[in-house]
C-alpha cells in the first residue's frame, strides 16, 4: 500500500487569516488553504531542531528495532510513559526479542505483563509475535497491509511502529498528536468524532516530514506529551507556536474540547480468600464476575458481584462453582479498583477451611506464590488484604 508523501507546496492552511477569523472558518482554512513552501518548511525544521535537543531519553529509543518499538507502542496504549517503563524493561529482559515470545506459553507473557491491564493487548501481542516468526522471518513486517493484518495492530500502531523503526512516511495519530494539531487548527468540538479525526488525520499526513518520518512522528508526540499539554500547555516553550492559532485567539484552555466521559458506574464485588490449616489458599480461572474486564481470565479467588447482602450472595456463589457451604466468612479491609469507566470496591471475605476442595481450573498455593502466576491487579489487591489481615492477627495474638 504505497503512499505519496505530501510536500511543503500542498494545501495545510494559511497563516495570515489567524486575525479575526471565526471558528469555523479556522476550520476550513486549516484544511483547504495554502502556505508558501517556506512557511511549511519552517514549521517542520522548527519541531525537528526542537525534538533533537529535548527528546527525552526512553528505553525504546535506544535502537530503532521494530520489535522493542512495537512492544513499546502497544504497552503504551491506556497507559502512562511512567508506568509503562519498568514493565518494558522487565518483559523485554525475559522476551528480549520476538522469537522467545513467540515461543513462550501464554501463561508467561502474561505474567510478564501482569499489573499493566487491558490483558488483550498482551494476547494479541503473543499471537502478532508467532504470526511474525511463521510468515515473516521473524521481522516486523514493512509493508503497512501486513503490518494492519497482524492480531492487534490498528493504523495508529502500524504508522508508529513503521515509521519510527523503518522510516516509512506514515503519519501517526494519538491523542497528543490530535491535540497538538487541534490547537494549530484551532479545531473545535470531540476530537474523536469519526469525521474530525478524518480530518485529523489529513491534517497530519499533509504535516509529515517525509524525509524524516521517524524524529518528525516521536517530536509531535513528544510535543504533545510534555508541552502542548491538556491542561495549563507551555506555549513560552512551544517550537512552533507562531503558528498555533488557538494560542493566536486565546483559546488554547478551550481547544481541544473535553472529551465526553462515560458517566461511572459503581460496582462491589464480593471475594472469597479461602485458607487451609498449611496457609494454603485456592485460586480459580473459570468466567466469573467481571471476567474480561477485572481478572481478565487469568487465576482468580472466587469472587462475584454483589448487591446489598455481599456476605451471602458470595456464599452462594462459593457454593455453587466450588460445591462447598461457608460456615463463616471474616470481612477484610475493601480495596479501591478502577477500569475504565467502572469504580469498583472490592470486598474480600477470609474463610479458614480443614481442606480445600478439588475441582477442575483451580489451583492450591500459598499466599506468598502467587507472583509466580499471572494474575490481575484486582487478584493482587485482595491477596494483600488477605496478608494485611493475617499479618493482624499475628498482632493481636
Amino acid at each position: 500500500m504505497a503512499r505519496t508523501c505530501h510536500t511543503a507546496s500542498q494545501p495545510f492552511y494559511r497563516l495570515s487569516s489567524v486575525g479575526t477569523a471565526g471558528i469555523g472558518d479556522i476550520n476550513v482554512a486549516c484544511m483547504n488553504s495554502a502556505p508558501g513552501p517556506r512557511a511549511i518548511r519552517s514549521l517542520r525544521k522548527k519541531l525537528l531542531d526542537w525534538f533533537r535537543v529535548h527528546r527525552r531519553e526512553l528505553p525504546w529509543r535506544a535502537s530503532r528495532d521494530p520489535y522493542r518499538v512495537w512492544v513499546a507502542e502497544v504497552m503504551l496504549q491506556q497507559t502512562r510513559i511512567a508506568a509503562v517503563i519498568p514493565y518494558y524493561d522487565r518483559f523485554l529482559a525475559r522476551f528480549p526479542s520476538v522469537e522467545p515470545l513467540a515461543t513462550a506459553a501464554e501463561p508467561e507473557v502474561l505474567r510478564y505483563w501482569a499489573g499493566l491491564g487491558y490483558y488483550s493487548r498482551a494476547r494479541n501481542l503473543h499471537a502478532a509475535a508467532k504470526r511474525i516468526v511463521a510468515q515473516h522471518a521473524g521481522a516486523f513486517p514493512a509493508a503497512l497491509d501486513e503490518a494492519l493484518s497482524l492480531p492487534g495492530i490498528g493504523r495508529y500502531t502500524a504508522a508508529a511502529v513503521l515509521s519510527i523503526a523503518y522510516d516509512s512516511p506514515l503519519a501517526v495519530l494519538d491523542g497528543n498528536v490530535a491535540r497538538v494539531i487541534a490547537r494549530v487548527c484551532a479545531m473545535r468540538g470531540d476530537l474523536r468524532e469519526p469525521r474530525r479525526w478524518k480530518q485529523l488525520q489529513t491534517t497530519a499526513d499533509k504535516l509529515l516530514a517525509c524525509e524524516a518520518a521517524s524524529d518528525w512522528n516521536q517530536a509531535l508526540m513528544e510535543l504533545g506529551e510534555i508541552v502542548c499539554t491538556p491542561v495549563n500547555p507551555r506555549c513560552a516553550e512551544c517550537p512552533v507556536s507562531r503558528w498555533c492559532r488557538a494560542l493566536a485567539l486565546d483559546r488554547t484552555s478551550e481547544i481541544p474540547a473535553p472529551r465526553k466521559k462515560r458517566a461511572p458506574v459503581k460496582i462491589q464485588i464480593a471475594a472469597a480468600i479461602l485458607r487451609d490449616p498449611k496457609g494454603r489458599t485456592i485460586l480459580m480461572k473459570d468466567p466469573g464476575a467481571h471476567d474480561d474486564v477485572l481478572f481478565s481470565r487469568m487465576w482468580q479467588f472466587p469472587a462475584v458481584q454483589v448487591q446489598a447482602h455481599a456476605e451471602r450472595e458470595l456464599t452462594e456463589h462459593v457454593h455453587e462453582v466450588l460445591g462447598i457451604k461457608l460456615s463463616a466468612l471474616e470481612a477484610l479491609a475493601p480495596a479501591r479498583h478502577g477500569v475504565t469507566f467502572r469504580n469498583i470496591t472490592l470486598l474480600p471475605f477470609l474463610a479458614h477451611l480443614t481442606q480445600l476442595p478439588k475441582r477442575p481450573r483451580t489451583r492450591v498455593l500459598g499466599l506468598g506464590e502467587l507472583d509466580g502466576i499471572p494474575i490481575s491487579s484486582a487478584t493482587r489487591k485482595l491477596a494483600a488484604a488477605a496478608q494485611d489481615g493475617q499479618r493482624s492477627l499475628l498482632v493481636c495474638i
